[in-house]
């Protein structure tokens, strides 16, 4: 992959662990880090995030080769992998800091993200509206180390096992062709 073609997409879909055990995959990411984003306070840690009065979403912030998987295909998988009709809430999570985001770094990928919540909505894609918010990146605070690479290092555990499996499923069909090759 190209250094030069390097961009950015911060995404919220729920639990972190789960949004980036599912981005890790695709052919074009560089990297995916777990964080905070959309709140009031800088630098919060985990035990405040849950309180859900720092304001902040637990989301990702990938890092991918805009030559090898776009934007748009980002979000398609992004729209594909999480339930964007639920509000604060996915699966049994529940709480502000659950919500379903996506944080635009720039005019074109707002523009691109309000396109494809419109073609969803126009196509009835789900039949509950959608409450994905479209918002501005401000600052987005990377998680803490235990965060990080959550599934990878914990994959016999039972959230991983009941929540995240099933989305790396639907991954593996749906996206077969986006995924990276195994060496």
């Amino acid at each position: 992959m190209e250094e030069n073609n390097k961009e950015i997409a911060v995404l919220a879909g729920g639990c972190f662990w789960c949004t980036e055990a599912v981005f890790q995959r695709l052919e074009g990411v560089f990297n995916v880090l777990p964080g905070y984003t959309g709140g009031d306070i800088k630098n919060p840690a985990y035990r405040e995030i849950t309180t859900g009065k720092t304001g902040h979403a637990e989301s990702i912030k990938i890092t991918y080769d805009s030559k090898i998987i776009t934007y748009t295909e980002l979000l398609e998988v992004f729209f594909a992998t999480h339930d964007p009709t639920t509000l604060n809430q996915q699966g049994a999570d529940r709480g502000t800091h659950y919500r379903s985001a996506i944080f635009y770094d720039n005019e074109t990928q707002k523009q691109v993200a309000e396109e494809m919540i419109a073609q969803l909505t126009n196509e009835k894609v789900f039949s509950d509206p959608i409450v994905t918010e479209v918002v501005k990146l401000d600052a987005f605070y990377n998680a803490e180390e235990y965060h990080k690479d959550y599934y990878n290092q914990n994959s016999s555990q039972g959230y991983c096992q009941f929540v995240i499996n099933p989305k790396l499923k639907k991954l593996n069909t749906t996206f077969k062709n986006k995924l990276k090759k195994e060496k």
